[in-house]
């Protein structure tokens, strides 16, 4: 035994043998995983994931369908079926699912394809039916893309949307062939190279005659009503088409074939998938002339395309085991939704419904997301573009207001916790605390240095001083008052 006092001794102050046993690589790399796949995730839930391992929570998030759904039975009882017809009633329906739902993956896809399949409530006046195209998100969002696009060519919210619904065989509307190329599925163009021509667009609009809605939306008498698929043969242009270089007789189900194994398609949603989930890239209108941020980790994605018959659940696979998304942290700029949901998760007192569901909903909409309600159909620009002079000074006051609440369940788990370690806490120690506690986030130097200078003028730091509580609510609201807090 070595005498105490000897040089050999290495004595851990209590403070930092707590903070040592809080603060770990597996954790963090965890809480950045969960901002990503997820909404994020309070302390105690990365801590079991951490020890589950990471390739083990991926496949975990991978497969929702083997965990539990939210049970939405309290929620329909609150918000009956005619709020339902209401934008904002939807909006909120769908952000309490994304705050509380066990299926944080399988809800983040739903919004990343909704951010791509965009839909209009400002067109199509009937949140209802896009909320249709949101469950089929839920279903099918992890399967092969082919079929992902045939559900979207049939959902009916889509076709009013783009005027499907206004297509004839004696007079064709392109609005959907063309979106359907140009934004859903193609891109304009890749390697300085055109993927389509105006021809292509026509015999792609020609496939799709026929495809139409059933029932319109009237709102009286019977009110607003799920409107569903309808295809018209009589009205549908049966006759050969080239499209892509391939000539015959062809439908809407057979452009989806042609398209679905296109290299471009290939490299269109793996470029989408990387600025979704690993870091953001220029806007999609510029695709076709600038190439990716990271060509190799687009290779990898472009060849798991095709090697698992175009299935996205094989892709994220591999994406979220990629050093590119491992080392991609705070590379991203949080999209209204996460700032809002990503904080509710942590504050951990959404778990009910309550009029505060419309005004969550609310907020993503201030702060320039106006869910099921995109400004246009290329939907919304990400990255940098989230951020203006208005759009920051709502995500800050937001953000501060919420956790700035230390009754409530998450905040008072942090103080809990920090209260669980000694007695007498240094300034530079309780940062990292509540740094590690909100999800292991990382501050610049001179952020760090400023929010310090503003901790020491607290006085002492004694956890169980009454005062306590209070000061971590501060340094709490500190932090995410920061330009770092608005990275994921």
């Amino acid at each position: 035994m070595i005498p105490t006092g000897s040089k050999n001794t290495k004595i851990c102050h209590p403070t930092k043998c707590f903070l040592k046993a809080m603060i770990n690589h597996d954790t963090n790399l965890i809480a950045h995983l969960m901002r990503r796949a997820g909404f994020g995730a309070p302390y105690e839930q990365l801590v079991r994931l951490a020890n589950m391992g990471y390739e083990a929570t991926v496949e975990e998030l991978l497969h929702p369908e083997n965990q539990p759904d939210l049970q939405m039975d309290v929620m329909n009882r609150y918000m009956g079926w005619r709020d339902l017809g209401y934008l904002a009633a939807n909006q909120g329906y769908w952000t309490y699912r994304m705050v509380n739902s066990p299926r944080q993956l399988e809800e983040k896809m739903c919004l990343f394809w909704h951010g791509i399949f965009c839909v209009g409530d400002s067109k199509c006046m009937a949140p209802h039916n896009i909320m249709l195209q949101l469950d089929q998100f839920r279903t099918h969002g992890f399967g092969s893309f082919a079929t992902i696009l045939n559900y979207l060519a049939t959902n009916p919210a889509m076709l009013y949307y783009l005027d499907n619904q206004l297509s004839h065989k004696e007079a064709v509307n392109e609005n959907w062939g063309r979106e359907l190329l140009e934004l859903f599925s193609m891109g304009v163009g890749m390697d300085d190279q055109p993927n389509y021509t105006e021809e292509d667009v026509k015999a792609c609009a020609q496939a799709f005659t026929g495809w139409t809605i059933a029932n319109g939306l009237p709102r009286y008498p019977y009110g607003r009503y799920y409107n569903q698929f309808l295809y018209n043969q009589s009205d549908h242009i049966n006759e050969e088409k080239t499209f892509l270089g391939e000539t015959g007789n062809f439908n809407g189900e057979d452009i989806i074939r042609i398209i679905s194994k296109q290299p471009a398609t290939a490299r269109f949603i793996s470029r989408h998938l990387y600025n979704y989930f690993v870091a953001d890239e220029p806007q999609v209108p510029v695709w076709q002339t600038i190439p990716p941020r990271d060509p190799e980790l687009i290779k990898a994605l472009e060849e798991e395309y095709f090697r698992s018959g175009y299935e996205i659940r094989s892709m994220l696979r591999v994406l979220f085991n990629s050093d590119s998304f491992k080392n991609a942290r705070f590379a991203k700029v949080k999209s209204p939704a996460e700032v809002v949901c990503g904080t509710l998760r942590l504050v951990g007192d959404f778990t009910t419904p309550g009029p505060a569901i419309y005004d969550s909903a609310l907020e993503i909409r201030y702060m320039g997301q106006d869910l099921l309600n995109p400004p246009t159909v290329e939907g919304w620009h990400t990255g940098k573009e989230w951020i203006d002079s208005g759009t920051l000074v709502e995500r800050i006051n937001y953000v501060t207001g919420e956790i700035g609440r230390v009754e409530s369940p998450g905040v008072r788990y942090i103080i809990n916790s920090l209260q669980a370690g000694p007695e007498l806490i240094s300034s530079d120690d309780l940062v990292d605390g509540c740094l590690q506690m909100l999800g292991g986030y990382e501050l610049m130097p001179e952020t760090r240095s400023l929010l310090l200078e503003h901790i020491n003028t607290l006085g002492n730091l004694n956890t169980q001083n009454g005062e306590f509580d209070q000061s971590v609510g501060q340094i709490l609201q500190l932090i995410v008052s920061t330009q770092e807090y608005q990275f994921s």
